[in-house]
């Protein structure tokens, strides 16, 4: 196909821009705590060797995104100790939480800015025999040039919304064009496979959402122990991943909760936490006692509110507590992944809101492990019964697990399928 005249001009403006954008990038990366010498890989010069053999690069956008993929690493280098994997994401929240959970013969880089010059740079030296992109992380030189070199090309967990697809129709030949690169296109939802079906791409095939297969997220054992120990005997629940104007919501509940259990401990995890000073205002603004996690608070008798604004523990949180809250859902977020506390065996609490993950909650659903609930008063009345009916919160949590239970036979199918799509078997 020939190349279309909207990727020409991209491609052109993309190499102009590149070195402007580097300019506004590396300030925030240094602000984010990354080691300057790691900077230059944005422009695609590597910091570390290629290893010798066979390597599958992955490119994910973010932390959601890079994290789905490491069981599926996991698995992969299991069933072929001769592989190695290379994981390229752009934002240093990403790298840090990837550094402590990469698995074996796998290592992070940066992803290069998508000017030709850069990304030609960056294959160069990493020669990746294939490459797989996560979800929707779509840049037209990175896949030209990578398409160029040979290397055969996986689309996973693909995912477009109604109004992008829209977006994409406007402009079918350019979509054509780079979605035909792909060798293999998995969906994570019949909605997405259809519009690729109107975009006249037959590859596109439905499958689990990948992040079904992530598995249980991390923890410290010893916090666990004791964290559990410290709260034998007290009630609490978890409110997780919560954006703006959905802490008003969970602490409005709680405040309606205390009246009951005066002695009820909510563990509130923002999704982002550099929002903790803001979420310590609305706290105090309730004049509910609380304790901050990133400043070295305790949970002492008299926290009402333990403020986890912390990097990397969610998987503490959600193996401590049977009822979790999971937000992204009161606002229009369009959810967050529903598979990480049911792997933890804990009910699910959310709100209407989950677009990003209908599929997975119209299953969740029907194995009865998640309850939706429309407000902050119907969250209380529903945080109420599963604390007053410890039988029905172990039900519930039961049902959880089998859902995350049945999604394990996903990794074996997937690595299988894209395996022998991009050659390696």
């Amino acid at each position: 196909m020939r190349v279309p005249a909207l990727v020409r001009l991209y491609a052109r403006l993309a190499g102009v821009v590149a070195p402007l954008a580097y300019r506004r990038i590396t300030p925030r990366l240094r602000q984010q705590g990354i080691d300057p010498k790691r900077f230059p890989e944005r422009m695609g010069h590597a910091t570390a060797p290629r290893p010798d053999g066979r390597l599958l690069w992955f490119h994910a956008a973010s932390v959601g995104e890079s994290l789905s993929i490491l069981r599926l690493i996991q698995h992969m280098g299991d069933e072929d100790p001769a592989l190695s994997f290379l994981i390229t994401s752009g934002t240093a929240t990403s790298a840090q939480l990837l550094a402590r959970r990469l698995p074996p013969r796998c290592q992070h880089q940066f992803a290069p800015l998508d000017s030709r010059s850069a990304i030609r740079r960056f294959l160069t030296h990493w020669r990746p025999d294939a490459a797989v992109f996560v979800e929707s992380e779509l840049w037209p030189n990175m896949l030209r040039e990578t398409r160029r070199t040979g290397a055969p090309l996986a689309l996973l967990n693909a995912r477009i919304s109604d109004r992008s697809a829209r977006q994409w129709k406007r402009f079918g030949r350019t979509a054509r064009y780079l979605l035909s690169l792909f060798t293999m296109i998995h969906t994570q939802d019949a909605r997405t496979t259809q519009h690729l079906h109107d975009l006249g791409l037959d590859q596109a095939v439905t499958g689990r959402n990948l992040k079904s297969a992530s598995g249980p997220l991390p923890y410290d054992a010893d916090m666990l122990g004791t964290l559990t120990q410290t709260l034998a005997s007290r009630p609490h629940w978890v409110a997780s991943s919560t954006h703006p104007g959905e802490e008003q919501i969970i602490l409005d509940a709680h405040e309606t909760l205390l009246a009951k259990y005066p002695d009820l401990l909510l563990i509130l995890v923002p999704r982002h936490p550099e929002r903790g000073d803001e979420v310590q205002r609305l706290i105090d603004a309730r004049n509910q006692t609380q304790a901050r996690r990133s400043t070295g608070g305790s949970l002492g008798p008299g926290v009402q509110v333990y403020l986890a604004d912390t990097l990397g523990e969610t998987g503490l949180w959600y193996a401590l507590s049977s009822v979790v809250c999971l937000g992204g859902s009161f606002t229009p977020v369009g959810g967050h992944n529903p598979y990480e506390p049911a792997y933890a065996g804990a009910a699910v609490l959310h709100g209407p809101l989950y677009t990003n993950f209908s599929g997975a909650y119209a299953e969740f659903n029907a194995f009865g492990g998640a309850v939706e609930v429309a407000n902050g008063q119907a969250l209380a009345d529903e945080v109420d019964r599963l604390l007053s009916h410890p039988d029905q919160l172990r039900d519930l949590c039961t049902r959880s697990s089998r859902f995350a239970e049945a999604q394990e036979d996903m990794l074996d199918t997937l690595s299988d399928t894209l395996s022998r799509a991009l050659g390696l078997r």
